[in-house]
């Protein structure tokens, strides 16, 4: 049978490890898809060096531009990353009848929409497996496998440099800047981080998962970013001591008002299991009605866990290269006319417990000035600790709360930092007991 020909776009880390595993399971692969698949073309700024990674037999140009516009190629693979010239090469391939693979999730939460609505218009497929959470089976689970499922929330630790930098943070009680760096070294962190550490990256990827997991359209630009370079060691010591993690979670549910689409450093129960997901791994928390939760645990990056991902995703294209485009799986898991534009809620209508660590002086009254300040607010308290602090007459109050709206816990915070006995700004971290 005719062999599937692969047009590379980008030849980096994800680039050549997808080259590597064709070349490595070809025969495993060829068996699952139903005839061979080959790398036929590929494009890459650097030429010399992709043509080293990709060996002989296969051209390599500097234009990609080349690759969408061959009509030998039948998949389109785009590994370039961005929103600009990756949207440009995928509309063309679209547009000229190619299936792509993608492993691009700030194109697919950006502009989405246009490029599945496009897609369905041209009878294409558009595989992304590889843009959330690296080798972890997360867009097929939600898409297929709980497709009998109401899916009600999804919780995810989805940024490997944040986990890694938090992980360190807890076991070795250095500070972040201390940690970042050493990230850096390693190279699981950027020279410039902020799109990790500020909490982009998971959200590009929460975004497509709510998307599928509630059939809605891609919503990056509702979804509620706050990373973690503002982080204090001594709040995930306390967090600890407490009972719980402090994770940069992910988080999406739906509610009567709208859907919950927010980032966030967040306390999780240790004795929850993707509190325990540890260094660079990823995990996914997803609660169905009739399944109730399941767990997806696995690398989140790197060349080969990704490219497991991609490839996967070519051999589903493949599979379905005959299929009527009307009885294929629908690209966000609902019929493209079922998609509902739920609003995405304001963080401030949004309901959470919270943690809070108020400096303020040691003397009468003034914790009972604080707790009123609550109750006011319509907030109870779980939980309470006092710590000593290093000013003689200064203490830190540690608060739990129950669930609440955060416009309450905002009101409350702002009478709190006013009182004369309070010095500084209060800290307020969100809690998820991620429970039935």
């Amino acid at each position: 049978m005719k062999p599937i020909n692969i047009g590379l776009m980008g030849v980096g880390t994800v680039g050549g490890g997808t080259a590597t595993v064709l070349k490595r399971n070809a025969e495993e692969i060829s068996r699952r898809a139903g005839r061979p698949i080959r790398v036929c073309m590929a494009a890459n700024r650097d030429v010399a060096r992709a043509r080293e990674v990709l060996g002989e037999g296969v051209p390599v140009v500097d234009d990609a531009m080349l690759v969408v516009n061959n009509p030998e190629v039948d998949i389109v693979v785009e590994l370039i990353g961005g929103d600009t010239i990756a949207k440009e090469l995928v509309l063309k391939a679209i547009e000229n009848g190619k299936h792509v693979v993608t492993a691009n999730k700030k194109l697919l939460a950006v502009h989405g929409n246009e490029i599945f609505a496009r897609a369905q218009e041209k009878g294409v497929m558009v595989a992304f497996e590889a843009a959330v959470a690296g080798g972890i089976p997360i867009i097929k689970a939600l898409r297929e496998g709980l497709s009998a499922n109401r899916i009600e929330w999804i919780a995810g630790i989805i940024n490997g440099t944040s986990n890694f930098i938090l992980t360190e943070m807890r076991d070795k009680g250095a500070s972040f800047a201390d940690v970042l760096a050493e990230a850096q070294r390693l190279g699981y962190a950027e020279a410039d981080p902020t799109f990790d550490i500020e909490g982009h990256d998971a959200g590009h990827k929460l975004t497509i998962m709510a998307a599928l997991a509630f059939g809605i359209p891609m919503q990056f630009d509702s979804c509620y970013l706050e990373g973690i370079s503002k982080l204090d060691g001594r709040d995930i010591k306390y967090a600890e001591e407490l009972g719980y993690r402090v994770k940069l979670l992910g988080f999406t549910r739906r509610t009567d008002a709208g859907v919950e689409l927010r980032v966030h450093p967040t306390l999780i129960p240790a004795s929850q299991l993707i509190a325990n997901v540890n260094g660079v791994m990823n995990a996914v928390l997803a609660k169905g009605d009739a399944i109730g939760q399941t767990l997806h645990y696995g690398a989140g990056a790197g060349a080969l866990p990704t490219a497991s991902a991609v490839v996967a995703d070519i051999v589903d294209v493949t599979r379905l290269l005959t299929a009527d485009p009307e009885h294929r799986v629908p690209h966000l898991a609902f019929q493209p006319d079922q998609l509902k534009n739920l609003p995405i809620l304001p963080i401030g209508e949004v309901y959470s417990s919270y943690y809070l660590r108020i400096g303020a002086a040691d003397r009468a009254g003034v914790l009972a000035n604080i707790t009123g300040l609550l109750a006011e607010n319509g907030i109870s308290i779980e939980a309470l600790i006092q710590k000593g602090s290093a000013s003689e007459g200064n203490a830190e109050v540690v608060i739990l709360t129950h669930r609440v709206q955060e416009r309450a816990i905002n009101a409350a915070i702002a009478a709190i930092e006013a009182l004369e006995s309070v010095s500084g700004k209060v800290v307020r971290l969100r809690m998820e007991e991620l429970n039935d």
